[in-house]
Formats: C-alpha cells, sequence, structure tokens
C-alpha cells in the first residue's frame, strides 16, 4: 500500500495540512495499515475516521497531521500521550522525535493497548514507545515533566493534571467540548509554574475521555 500511503501524504501536503518536511516523512514512514483490523485496512489511506473496536477509533490522517504539525516536535523530546488506540498517532510521533525522545502513551481499554504494543513492535517503534494502561486523564507522572502532551479523545475541560506534568515552555494539545458532537481543539503553552496560555485551533470531533478528570462510562 506504499503508492497509496504516498498519494495521501501528497494530498494532504497540498491542502495545508502538513506543512513541514519532519511530519511529511513521517506520515509516509509509518504504515497506517499496519495499525488497523484486518476488515479496515483496505480504506487506511482513506482520508478518514475508522472504527478498531471498543467503541474506539483511528483518527483521520489529516487530524493526525494538524496535531502533530501543532506539537512543533524535535528530536529527543519526552512526550506524554492520552489515548492510545492501536497506536498509530504514537508511532508518528516517535518517528519524529527519534531514538533520543521517548513516547509515553496512557491506553485505558486493555486490549487495545495490548494491540498497540504488539503493533509498535512489529513496526519498529517498540523501543522508542511505552504503553501504560490506566486512566489517561491523570497523565503519567512517572516520567513527567513533558515536551509535548496531546489527546486523540476529548475532555469536557482541559484536565489539571495534564497541565501540571508540562514542563515550563511546554505544549499540550487536548480536544474539549461536548461529548457527543463537535469540539474545540485547544493548545496550552505552560508559561510558568502556575501560568498558561490557551489558544482555540478550531472545531474537531473525537470519541469522549473517560476518566476521573473526563467523562463518566456509560
Amino acid at each position: 500500500m506504499k503508492y497509496e500511503r504516498e498519494d495521501l501524504v501528497e494530498k494532504l501536503f497540498n491542502h495545508g495540512y502538513i506543512k513541514t518536511e519532519k511530519v511529511k516523512k513521517a506520515m509516509l514512514q509509518v504504515p497506517r495499515e499496519e495499525f488497523m483490523p484486518p476488515e479496515t485496512r483496505p480504506y487506511a489511506y482513506f482520508d478518514r475516521p475508522l472504527p478498531i473496536g471498543k467503541g474506539q477509533t483511528i483518527s483521520a490522517p489529516h487530524m493526525v497531521a494538524i496535531i502533530v504539525e501543532k506539537l512543533d516536535l524535535t528530536q529527543g523530546m519526552n512526550i506524554l500521550e492520552i489515548g492510545t488506540g492501536f497506536g498509530y498517532n504514537a508511532a508518528v510521533v516517535a518517528e519524529i522525535v527519534g531514538e533520543e525522545g521517548h513516547v509515553y502513551t496512557v491506553e485505558r481499554i486493555p486490549s487495545l493497548a495490548e494491540t498497540a504494543r504488539e503493533n509498535l513492535k512489529n513496526t519498529g517503534y517498540f523501543n522508542q514507545v511505552t504503553v501504560i494502561v490506566g486512566d489517561g486523564t491523570l497523565g503519567y507522572p512517572d516520567k513527567a515533566p513533558y515536551d509535548r502532551i496531546y489527546g486523540t479523545a476529548s475532555a469536557p475541560k482541559i484536565p489539571e493534571p495534564l497541565k501540571k506534568q508540562l514542563k515550563i515552555g511546554g505544549w499540550l494539545i487536548i480536544p474539549q467540548g461536548s461529548r457527543d458532537y463537535f469540539q474545540e481543539l485547544v493548545s496550552v503553552l505552560r508559561i510558568s509554574h502556575d501560568d498558561y496560555k490557551v489558544q482555540n485551533l478550531g472545531g474537531v470531533a473525537f470519541v469522549p475521555m473517560i476518566g476521573e478528570h473526563g467523562w463518566p462510562e456509560d
């Protein structure tokens, strides 16, 4: 599916979702089909979210590009992801931060976390990504502070633990708003110990972020 991947990445670049060579290179390198259930792999390079089971989805490629561009990643960064899914987003981020960086990703559903570990191992990212089963709204304080934190699900408001686990000068990118409808993608810059700058990046639609500082389970 290499040619389909190249065609999609070129379209995302031409439409302005991909803006930098590092993000373009990462999305060309990571095989999205390897992070999907067998039944949806034929649609891996359609630009839309697709189900991965347990009520969860793999994000549309253009949304992955938007978030990764907004994170402004560089090699060697310490990253926290909330919502592993099958591991695709984490692999793209790991491709950019390189072997000197690391991605810690928290997934609340054990079966998805286990599949993500297998996918990351099979694609060569296992040593760069650590998958943790737990409540992502609490973050992962063991490896804090983080240069960047991002969420792949929407919270009712920005979880305070995630803000506190950012480095000074670090960025948090997360959807927030309604549980069932459209939300806003926001960026949070930690200016000092107690000061943050929040910016609205536009409307999005994500599955809910379940947890103590997120939405309750149904």
